[in-house]
């Protein structure tokens, strides 16, 4: 890892933003150099993390810590916009809850990617709408999609992953030699953690972990012929709160299609149109598919 010579707030052309701190740690560990720090306006009170992926030069910032949510989002990447002019593009990247499904095999540690379908762009407000009649929620409004900059290259990529597969276990094993110390918290979860209850289950709540859960209602899912991850391209569900009941997210996944829940993007694509990717309750490979539509 090298430092290079300060260059202007125009030299960075891709904003990425993460909402956790363990989200940032994995992003500032995909940097292939980091730069020096810029002078910015007293009144942009993000913290910045500078420095190139590929033959990008990436602006980082992190959501202020326990403040989370849509807003939250929306303020870190306005104010990013406006110190950072030359951004292109933006990316925001961190943890999802997902929506596993008969058609689409989601297990712990896979990766979403936002992509539009039908009259959406990628990413869904599910919060967002009014109630009708016999408590029916109706959807209004819709989020802009991701610029075409980012949509052709990640037609490219999904193209690359069917025809070869991804670098995303090596893209780790990398990230952990060369910063050893993350291994506790970000190496790949063993699939006897990878649990999935009946989605009409509703869990002990008083407990943190489903040890006292009812194994029973445990879903019978056949094991991978590999344990690698997988990417699936589709919908992501953004509101201001965090999914924990099984049978709201399976209902909703019935009515939009989407294959993961979180709680920063619809803050951010109108004003700071990006691709949005997400790691299935973890949060160590998110960081390998985010360098992808980067390398160019």
């Amino acid at each position: 890892m090298t430092s290079l010579p300060t260059l202007s707030h125009r030299d960075y052309t891709v904003g990425w933003i993460c909402a956790l701190p363990i989200e940032m740690a994995a992003a500032r560990a995909t940097l292939d150099e980091h730069h020096n720090p810029l002078q910015q306006n007293p009144r942009d009170h993000n913290t910045y993390t500078l420095g190139r992926i590929g033959r990008h030069n990436v602006v980082l910032a992190c959501l202020p810590t326990g403040v989370i949510g849509t807003l939250s989002a929306a303020r870190v990447a306005n104010q990013m916009q406006q110190t950072f002019e030359g951004i292109r593009f933006g990316l925001m990247v961190g943890i999802g809850g997902g929506v596993p499904s008969k058609g689409n095999d989601i297990r712990l540690g896979d990766i979403v990617v936002s992509k539009p379908a039908g009259q959406s762009g990628g990413v869904i407000q599910y919060d967002f709408g009014k109630t009708m009649q016999e408590g029916q929620f109706k959807q209004t409004g819709s989020l802009n999609r991701p610029p075409d900059v980012l949509l052709t290259a990640l037609a490219n990529l999904e193209s690359k992953h069917i025809m070869e597969g991804h670098e995303l276990v090596k893209d780790l094993s990398e990230m952990l030699r060369r910063y050893p110390k993350m291994a506790s918290q970000f190496a790949r979860p063993d699939i006897q953690h990878d649990l999935l209850y009946d989605a009409e289950y509703d869990h002990i709540i008083e407990y943190a972990t489903c040890s006292q859960c009812n194994i029973g209602k445990l879903m019978d899912r056949k094991p991978r012929p590999s344990e690698d991850p997988i990417i699936h391209y589709g919908l992501i569900a953004s509101g201001d709160q965090v999914m924990r009941h099984g049978a709201t997210r399976e209902r909703l996944r019935k009515k939009l299609n989407v294959l993961c829940f979180e709680m920063e993007a619809a803050g951010l694509m109108d004003d700071f149109p990006c691709l949005v990717v997400r790691g299935m309750n973890i949060a160590m490979v998110f960081s390998g598919i985010a360098r992808c539509p980067l390398q160019g």
